[in-house]
């Protein structure tokens, strides 16, 4: 199967580093709208709306995920639109409705990625209780099966440890079953996967680190089938010396109150699992920067370089590349029609290689 392809949508401010490097890149509805049929144009399968709703990692502005994907679904045509959702600060069945409702708008273009939590100040803020670090993935769990549930059923009786429906119907139905996204590194994030996800996103890391990763999950699986996608924060310049020093600079300009503060949140949250190995529990400063370990994935070169790293993600089973880019309008346009050629060009001389043994 080839390799497809998605992008972090900037809505909220900021952009996709916490730098103060110049960058060409906004967070409004307009210009989300414009990356949007910018992306679909030049090959994109699918945008990721982040989910926050407060201040963190100086994102000062934020629009909310579900809202946004209703707009770009009416602004779009073929590009798939993944909304991420906090189970805790919505209810299953509500959220359940909204993503039917963008599915209708969108023609059967909507996903759902499903974001256990890390801010904890998002949730004393909104006076919600916090949990531990595995019965968030319990409850996400169960926020994942309502929602099946939902889409599937004339109605919907549901006894759970965290939600409770009674005889809850729900139409008009997804014209076909969203995808569940769900990201997460520590034990209880991938048995969920292999239970109940269809993609699960992975942070960047080394390719050995992500195989694990792969091959774990695939284990928890059990037969199951389901896809692996890795964050991947793309600088593609003419040469590598060129791709190193813009990574340079981002990182030497780097906020460095608003990452430490990061910093603090998303270790203490990673490290809170009983294994003490979530999201981010091993990251260091530099990985911070740019705040899902996007440096770590390698995408940064030539072009040549850049597709041939996509390739070997795609050797150890890697489905979906998400990319986060400096400059979005130029960049995803040059990524589209640069790299996105090159790796269906190199993806056509695995197959036959692999046809010729």
């Amino acid at each position: 199967m080839s390799l497809q392809f998605a992008y972090w949508a900037p809505n909220v401010s900021g952009g996709l580093v916490i730098s103060n490097i110049p960058q060409k890149t906004e967070w409004s509805f307009e210009a989300n709208s414009r990356y949007a049929r910018i992306a679909e144009q030049v090959g994109f399968d699918y945008v990721l709306l982040q989910t926050r709703f407060f201040a963190s990692y100086g994102a000062e502005n934020q629009l909310e995920a579900a809202t946004l994907a209703s707009a770009l679904a009416a602004t779009t045509k073929k590009i798939n639109i993944i909304t991420a959702v906090l189970p805790g600060l919505w209810h299953p069945g509500v959220f359940a409705k909204i993503i039917s409702t963008i599915d209708h708008i969108s023609s059967g273009r909507v996903s759902v990625n499903v974001v256990s939590g890390w801010f904890k100040g998002e949730f004393n803020g909104y006076g919600e209780p916090w949990l531990d670090h595995d019965e968030r993935y319990r409850r996400s769990e169960e926020f994942i099966n309502v929602l099946r549930e939902l889409w599937k059923n004339e109605t919907t009786t549901f006894k759970g440890d965290f939600y409770r429906l009674n005889d809850a119907p729900l139409k008009p139905k997804p014209l076909q079953p969203p995808k569940v996204f769900q990201g997460g590194n520590s034990k209880a994030a991938r048995e969920m996967a292999g239970r109940v996800s269809d993609v699960y996103f992975m942070n960047g890391n080394s390719i050995e680190n992500l195989k694990n990763q792969i091959e774990d999950v695939k284990a928890n699986a059990n037969g199951r089938d389901i896809q692996f996608g890795v964050n991947g924060f793309v600088i593609v310049r003419e040469t590598e010396e060129k791709a190193k020093q813009v990574l340079k600079e981002i990182v030497l300009q780097a906020d460095k109150e608003a990452v430490e503060g990061f910093e603090s949140q998303v270790q203490f949250a990673g490290k809170a699992s009983p294994q003490g190995e979530g999201m981010w529990a091993n990251s260091s400063f530099e990985n911070l920067v740019q705040y899902n370990d996007g440096f770590r994935t390698g995408l940064i070169g030539t072009p040549e370089q850049v597709a041939n790293q996509i390739i070997e993600l795609k050797k150890i089973g890697v489905d979906i590349i998400l990319t986060g880019f400096l400059h979005y309008e130029e960049e995803i346009k040059t990524f589209g029609e640069t790299i996105i050629p090159l790796v269906r060009q190199k993806e056509q001389e695995l197959k036959e290689k692999a046809g010729a043994l």
